[in-house]
């Protein structure tokens, strides 16, 4: 078994928690102390958010997000902190404070995403949107998921975005 595995999982049982960063969503929702699944998307309720070590102000800032809104992935929940994952895969704890449920994506891939007015790929292009764009969620069903960003509504295809899992419906 590798450290760092062995140390995820060391960690999960010390603290007590649900730890499940490979479980397929779907397959059976795990639940922790605030009664919400995991593992789940939320966003940075602020420019400033530290990452930490562990689940307390003891632990070191490991790293330093800056941008409102950015969609994170909690994967673990101890008392009042959140162990998240971001669009890179990497993993640190958050106080639950500093997270919001209102839901954004991030756009994905090497080229510009389609912002169409309906969802269809048929339908006319509002906006190209590079990679790494936030878009403040509205919804998402199917394929599609409408959104806002910078002024304009619309639709992009949910292949495109980090925030959403493929199965999940959001109004």
């Amino acid at each position: 078994m590798g450290k760092k595995i062995f140390t995820f999982l060391l960690v999960g049982l010390v603290l007590g928690g649900v730890f499940a960063p490979d479980l397929a969503r779907g397959e059976s929702e795990l639940y922790d102390n605030s009664g919400l699944p995991i593992p789940r998307f939320v966003s940075l309720r602020s420019d400033k958010v530290f990452v930490r070590t562990g689940p307390a102000l003891r632990y070191p800032i490991e790293w330093v997000f800056q941008k409102k809104g950015l969609p994170v992935e909690v994967i673990q929940e101890f008392d009042t902190w959140r162990q998240i994952r971001d669009v890179e895969g990497e993993e640190g704890w958050i106080h639950q404070s500093l997270l919001s449920g209102k839901r954004y994506g991030l756009v994905t891939g090497e080229e510009n995403a389609s912002f169409r007015r309906k969802p269809v790929n048929t339908s006319d292009i509002l906006v190209f949107l590079e990679p790494r764009v936030l878009i403040e969620l509205l919804g998402c069903s199917g394929a599609w998921c409408a959104g806002k960003v910078q002024g304009y509504k619309g639709y992009i295809e949910r292949k495109f975005l980090w925030g959403i899992y493929e199965d999940e419906e959001l109004d």
